[in-house]
């Protein structure tokens, strides 16, 4: 008898405990502009919500050693391919990349389709740029905090470091030099560079990305002052040191600017990429991060 009610006891609480966390989902919500949106969702259903979105040639699959870390599995952790990367709609006209209210749409419908309430937006590298086209378009009242991780603060020379051949080579017209511009791309992103597996996820998720959005998406503005310059929420910046895409002293005076309130913390031994190259150090920061707007 006791022995039969151990068990019941053990699975009932088996039961409780993953009634707790999601299971893997995929879904798809679709933006104002009709271009549909891939979704992820892993982690505690009822968790404080973190919406990731990731930087140029990317995907969700740049967040794995976040999606599979337990540390962060306490919380309901959300992801979606960007327009024109990976498994969202790749529009071909220009103004569908250059528009920035475009992306903010992008995020407030996954916002709505996921159902998150005051979610963190984590935004990595171009993704930091689409924060800010969130906060101009729509303010802060729908999110608890914001964490840039080495973002396009803005695109100027000051903070943006030339490599003309890369960005040359990636919209080439020819096949064999448009996929040696992503290596060398994703060459750069890195301090640390990561294991041949790995790289070669990240080389395919290249191959996936509009061709269209990466000639016209350096024309695009983003909306600093009018988005982060008004932001109320908490907000932190993140960077690797060793940034070879993106220039960090100056785009954290940038940022100081418009918005003196913000909090930062450099990573010594990251270049583009912190979260893949120091991720038990970034998952820790998160997840204090996370915790600190609750």
């Amino acid at each position: 008898m006791l022995l039969s009610r151990g068990r019941n006891l053990a699975l009932t609480l088996l039961l409780f405990c993953a009634s707790l966390y999601a299971q893997d989902k995929h879904y798809t919500v679709v933006s104002s502009d009709g271009v549909p949106l891939a979704v992820q969702e892993t982690g505690a259903a009822d968790g404080q919500p973190i919406i990731f979105i990731h930087g140029l040639l990317g995907s969700h699959l740049n967040w794995e050693k976040q999606w599979q870390d337990p540390v962060l599995q306490r919380f309901r952790l959300i992801s979606f391919d960007l327009r024109g990367h990976g498994l969202s709609g790749k529009p071909e006209q220009a103004t569908a990349y250059t528009e920035s209210r475009r992306w903010a749409d992008d995020v407030a419908a996954v916002i709505k389709g996921s159902g998150a309430k005051k979610p963190l937006l984590v935004g990595w590298s171009l993704g930091g740029a689409v924060n800010s086209h969130y906060l101009a378009a729509y303010g802060d009242q729908q999110i608890a905090g914001v964490l840039y991780v080495d973002a396009v603060v803005e695109l100027t020379p000051t903070q943006i470091p030339a490599h003309p051949q890369v960005y040359q080579d990636m919209v080439s017209a020819d096949l064999k030099t448009h996929l040696a511009g992503e290596r060398d791309f994703l060459r750069l992103c890195f301090h640390q560079q990561p294991d041949t597996a790995t790289f070669e996820r990240l080389l395919a998720n290249a191959a996936l990305a509009s061709w269209q959005m990466q000639r016209v998406v350096p024309q695009m503005k983003v909306s600093l002052a009018q988005g982060l310059g008004k932001a109320k929420v908490p907000v932190l910046f993140i960077y690797g040191e060793k940034d070879q895409l993106v220039n960090p002293q100056a785009s954290l005076a940038r940022a100081r600017s418009v918005n003196p309130h913000i909090r930062t913390l450099l990573y010594a031994e990251s270049g583009h990429a912190p979260f893949l190259e120091e991720p038990q150090r970034f998952n820790r920061d998160l997840a204090a991060f996370a915790e600190s707007l609750q």
